[in-house]
């Protein structure tokens, strides 16, 4: 289903529903059970998805790989793929309106996976390489990079495994807080439990190491691929997994660090007495939402289901959330680079 066929069945629907409200309580069924059969659970409706952009090209570049989201000032989203270049897309259509090549210090590919806007506009993009954070100005070029914990570098160096490093990128607390989410849990801890890092805002918009706080996925296959922030200081979280003829496993929570242990002085997580993870809710799991006439390339619990990796809030009103998810094909023919509207509701 191609973007302009969901968005034209999203605004039919909701225009129809509009004009049949006003008409009586037949309408107001129809339009309740429209809402049922895209609820994925309680919390969550998928509102459409797109494959609009799979297995595309723009400026030389494929669009794909896409592995985080962010809304730029002008309301228009950036997507970061892990090749080491950033997308400007059309917000309504999604279609790209311009491609910047990313690289370190020395001219190097990263394995950009986190994104964040910043209030002036600059990014703010993670690599699992080390793994490290560095701020980039719209045309690509390095103004800062931030430091990071010796525990989270990849080993030898620190504790990490490599490519189970800084995944997702957020900012919290009116952007006077960063916050970075590791993929898998580092060497010494219970596997499943997974660090948080902190970093408070200083002048000149730079950014000093601050608290950290342990967060524990279901199961220890799961990784965490994105954190977004709500304005209240609580997170949405993805928790997400593969299995070879199964497919993937997504589930989307919300998570409430402002209670949590700082573990940042507490070298190993294992059996560790007192220490109070952050709290999460499931929100769903996202083979739980209708299908929508999606397919899939591979096996897969759900055939809306692919492998994804990215997520932000793009609107709010009245307790409900509008979220944009999208999938990295890792440039594989056997995977979907997908885009997921879905509307949740948070207490």
């Amino acid at each position: 289903m191609r973007l302009r066929t969901v968005l034209a069945t999203v605004t039919a629907g909701l225009a129809a529903a509009t004009s049949l409200s006003a008409a009586g309580p037949a309408a107001v069924a129809a339009d309740a059970a429209t809402a049922t059969a895209h609820a994925c659970s309680s919390s969550v409706s998928l509102d459409g998805f797109s494959d609009a952009l799979d297995k595309t090209t723009f400026g030389g570049y494929f669009v794909g790989n896409l592995s985080a989201l962010a809304v730029d000032r002008d309301g228009s989203l950036a997507a970061l793929a892990d090749r080491s270049y950033l997308f400007d897309l059309d917000a309504r259509t999604l279609a790209p309106k311009s491609v910047v090549g990313l690289a370190d210090e020395n001219g190097a590919a990263l394995d950009s996976e986190g994104l964040a806007v910043d209030r002036d506009g600059t990014r703010l993009v993670t690599s699992e390489t080390e793994p490290s954070i560095r701020r980039y100005s719209v045309d690509g070029r390095i103004l800062d990079r931030l430091p990071v914990p010796s525990s989270l570098l990849v080993s030898p160096a620190g504790r990490a495994t490599s490519n189970q490093t800084f995944e997702g990128l957020t900012l919290l607390n009116g952007g006077r807080t960063l916050l970075a989410s590791m993929e898998y849990a580092i060497s010494g801890d219970t596997p499943g439990t997974v660090r948080f890092q902190t970093w408070q805002r200083t002048r000149g918009d730079h950014f000093r190491l601050s608290a950290q706080y342990a967060y524990r996925t279901d199961d220890p296959t799961l990784g965490v691929p994105e954190v977004q922030a709500l304005p209240d200081g609580r997170l949405l979280v993805l928790e997400r997994g593969f299995t070879s003829g199964v497919g993937n496993t997504v589930r989307l929570y919300l998570a409430d660090p402002r209670h949590a242990t700082d573990t940042s002085g507490i070298e190993n997580l294992t059996g560790q007495p007192g220490v109070r993870l952050i709290r999460k809710t499931l929100l769903t799991d996202i083979a739980s939402c209708p299908s929508l006439g999606a397919t899939a390339k591979q096996p897969q619990p759900n055939p809306l289901l692919d492998n994804i990796e990215g997520m932000v809030v793009t609107g709010h009103a009245q307790g409900t959330y509008k979220v944009l998810l999208v999938s990295d094909d890792n440039q594989n023919a056997a995977q979907t680079t997908r885009f997921y509207r879905l509307s949740v509701r948070v207490r």
